[in-house]
């Protein structure tokens, strides 16, 4: 399965934004992709972090939401909206949102929604992030099943960027059968250099699975530097394609065959005892 990570550089403006990825995405279709993945924040990388808070809506339709599902549509792929604000029920609009990435089908079906779990906060003294600020933690992991074009069935499951320092999540995910890990994200310059590469590899090696790491890349103008390194990993760890920084697509094939090698050659998975 040919798969596509796309990488970014969002800014406040989200017509600017669903253009860009909209361009992307024709590229990925383009090369023969079945699953096209976004970055975290992919529709609003905004001036604060309240500005997220105005764009959310409520799960089910929406302009996002619509767009999302339209492309899937138009293009005849797999995507996963990396996030997008989604409106809390019952809650005050100023208060909090969700920050949820959406899995659609060619059809523009909507098939799976995962809220964030982990929040990241960070503060190393000049740049601070507390997540938490304005978001609202998810609970539960979200997996979904991808029938490809080969015949095999992937078993996907979902995480969003600072979940990823957090492999008891991976581990569920494994224990239910998944081989292919989502990681949409928007690690920062900082944290990115010291980890981003390191944490993907484990949680590819550590799981046999492969893993898809959409990110944002390059100098975004609310002052923000992202680390982008955009990748595709197979289930031993390798780096099959990636890309430093700007916008771009990262494109790579998924063998079934070679994953499940793999899994009868190391079958660490059924060696688990904890």
């Amino acid at each position: 399965m040919k798969v596509a990570a796309i990488q970014m550089v969002a800014c406040p403006r989200v017509e600017h934004n669903l253009r860009a990825a909209h361009a992307l995405l024709a590229e990925a279709a383009q090369a023969g992709a079945e699953l096209a993945v976004l970055p975290e924040y992919f529709c609003l990388m905004g001036q604060r972090d309240a500005d997220k808070l105005a764009l959310a809506e409520p799960l089910g339709h929406g302009p996002v939401q619509d767009w999302l599902a339209a492309s899937a549509r138009e293009f005849g792929l797999w995507i996963v909206g990396g996030t997008l604000p989604l409106a809390l029920q019952g809650a005050a609009q100023s208060e909090r949102c969700r920050n949820a990435s959406l899995a659609f089908v060619p059809t523009g079906e909507r098939v799976a929604v995962y809220d964030k779990i982990h929040l990241f906060k960070f503060d190393d003294g000049s740049r601070v992030y507390d997540e938490a600020a304005v978001l609202a933690p998810g609970s539960q992991p979200v997996l979904f099943d991808l029938p490809s074009r080969d015949g095999h069935r992937w078993r996907v499951g979902m995480s969003v960027c600072y979940d990823l320092r957090f492999p008891e999540l991976y581990r569920a995910y494994a224990a239910q059968g998944a081989d292919l890990l989502l990681v949409p994200s928007a690690f920062t310059h900082v944290t990115g250099q010291a980890h981003w590469e390191v944490l993907l590899r484990a949680r590819a090696i550590e799981n046999l699975s492969c893993v898809i790491a959409a990110a944002q890349g390059g100098q975004h103008e609310n002052g923000r530097r992202t680390w982008g390194q955009s990748m595709v990993i197979d289930a031993w760890g390798q780096i099959l394609a990636q890309r430093p920084e700007g916008p771009g697509v990262v494109l790579a094939d998924l063998d079934p065959a070679a994953l499940a090698a793999r899994r009868q050659q190391l079958p660490a998975l059924s060696h688990r005892v904890l």
